[in-house]
């Protein structure tokens, strides 16, 4: 690379996001769900966990409530799950998996890991203690870092474990 011409992470970054749901695509195509929207990791693998109001479903994900909406709306369009009321709130609406969107929600769960995997399989433990070290740089002080604290950090030579998490962003 030349001294004047500029490095454009945000061009990369924006590329290896969509290999990477393209993989994810294919791979739940493979094992029979066909439909994967970028969305549905996110949503679905926060689902699992349970009914969520579609607010908070929105603050996850990093998109408005009408956005959620329209998430949760094309989640049960495609019988992956319901919006209820929440018992303790009529006011609130809450999503739920289906039996359908719990299946597919462990089908996402198994083709992450296994992505993971394959990744941490081909870079050494300090490429990826620095690609997470740039990736948390990049999320600091934005919509979402409050989100980014909680994915663990990865495993290192010394031993850092994932409750090991910088705070500020990620800066070391």
């Amino acid at each position: 690379m030349s001294g004047t011409t500029p490095y454009r992470f945000g061009d990369l970054l924006a590329l290896a996001r969509r290999t990477w749901v393209l993989r994810m695509g294919a791979e739940l195509a493979a094992r029979g769900y066909p439909d994967y929207r970028a969305s549905d990791a996110g949503s679905v693998r926060l689902l699992l966990r349970g009914p969520t109001p579609v607010g908070r479903l929105g603050t996850a994900l990093g998109v408005t409530r009408q956005a959620a909406r329209k998430v949760a709306s094309g989640l049960e369009a495609r019988g992956l799950a319901t919006v209820e009321p929440d018992p303790a709130d009529a006011r609130m609406r809450n999503v739920v998996l289906t039996e359908a969107g719990a299946a597919y929600g462990r089908a996402i769960v198994e083709v992450v890991a296994e992505l993971n995997g394959s990744l941490v399989a081909q870079v050494t433990s300090g490429d990826l203690a620095s690609a997470d070290a740039v990736l948390r740089a990049v999320v600091a002080d934005g919509p979402l870092a409050e989100v980014a604290e909680l994915v663990p950090m990865p495993e290192g030579p010394e031993g850092r474990g994932p409750g090991d998490r910088p705070r500020g962003g990620g800066r070391r």
